[in-house]
């Protein structure tokens, strides 16, 4: 069930809509209700728990181009958040039955668990090359039983909805609280996540919407971890007296974010500290060094992404998730594009 006029063909029990009138039929899975954000994809063949509850995607729905989905089920170690901030999800295949010694659930059942609306059934190459032509649209996925929709009100939700340019989503993700993290650090299949108990230089780490993983590997480093919410000021970073700072992943506008992130971390950068920022955390360092930000067509988003270190031209492959980039044609004096 792909692209088709306003009347659901048989057996339909969810609908995404475009902003742009396209319409995709399918059948409805977790939730009932209706999700709005902005529709992207993402290419990754495995590992759809951990992309789900990756707080990078608030405010977005996801399209998973990989056509089958939810063989391995969900369990309780394979998550970044313990919450997920997706709006929905978009699948070609129906859920399938779990098969994997370390399934404890159905995703079905962990998506209604979740709140999150989803759809089966629909022509996801199809969505996908839309996306790519014309850009991230807004959608609205609907998930109703009895197959009762008002597309032309989805229409005009999809169209009002303002889009992630200019939202500092970081704040809605974030802790609430300053907290240590109590050292969880690699995983084995024999013991599951192991404590790293050797703890050496203390880093703080700023949340954004940090992906559990990225604390975990801080831990596994060494790091004695602080964690601080995204809206800590300097003085409060530098209080726990650290070696080093990280700034975390994260949701939405960089430029939004920084209007309180910005000058937080100028005045770490002109009291000497170390500094590593990945996703938001790369961009908001580089809005504080003077560069600018933009928004992408389509984003990047998988497990396969070639990068280039232009120092030794060896090629590396990494995975991503972000719709925002510094503009590489607007560096200020003294910053250099590394990859």
């Amino acid at each position: 069930m792909s692209v088709s006029p306003q009347t659901p063909p048989p057996g339909a029990t969810a609908v995404l809509v475009l902003a742009d009138g396209s319409i995709y039929w399918g059948r409805g899975a977790g939730a009932e209700g209706t999700a709005i954000g902005e529709v992207c994809f993402n290419t990754s063949i495995t590992g759809y728990q951990e992309i789900m509850t990756d707080a990078s995607y608030a405010g977005q729905i996801i399209t998973f181009t990989f056509p089958h989905i939810g063989n391995v089920g969900t369990n309780f170690e394979d998550i970044e958040t313990k919450t997920p901030a997706a709006r929905g999800c978009v699948f070609r295949a129906d859920i399938t039955e779990p098969a994997n010694w370390r399934a404890v659930g159905h995703l079905n059942g962990w998506l209604q668990a979740q709140n999150l609306v989803a759809i089966t059934g629909v022509d996801t190459r199809k969505l996908t090359r839309h996306i790519r032509d014309g850009g991230a649209p807004t959608g609205v996925i609907a998930h109703a039983s009895d197959g009762t929709f008002d597309i032309p009100a989805l229409i005009k939700e999809a169209k009002a909805w303002p889009g992630l340019e200019g939202m500092d989503l970081a704040k809605t993700v974030t802790c609430a609280q300053t907290y240590p993290w109590d050292g969880e650090a690699d995983w084995s299949l024999e013991h599951g996540y192991a404590t790293q108990d050797k703890q050496g230089v203390h880093v703080v780490a700023v949340d954004f919407g940090a992906k559990l993983n990225i604390l975990r590997c801080l831990a596994a480093a060494g790091c004695k971890v602080t964690v601080v919410p995204a809206t800590a000021t300097a003085e409060d970073i530098l209080g726990h007296k650290p070696n080093g700072v990280f700034l975390s992943n994260g949701p939405g506008d960089p430029a939004a974010t920084g209007e309180y992130a910005v000058p937080m971390i100028k005045d770490l950068i002109a009291n000497g500290l170390p500094m590593f920022g990945i996703c938001l955390g790369h961009q908001l360092l580089s809005l504080a060094l003077g560069a600018k930000t933009k928004k992408m067509h389509m984003g990047h988003r998988g497990a396969n992404h070639p990068v280039k270190d232009l120092a030794t031209g060896k090629v590396e492959i990494t995975s991503q998730n972000h719709g925002f980039v510094v503009d590489g044609d607007a560096l200020p004096d003294g910053v250099t594009a590394t990859h």
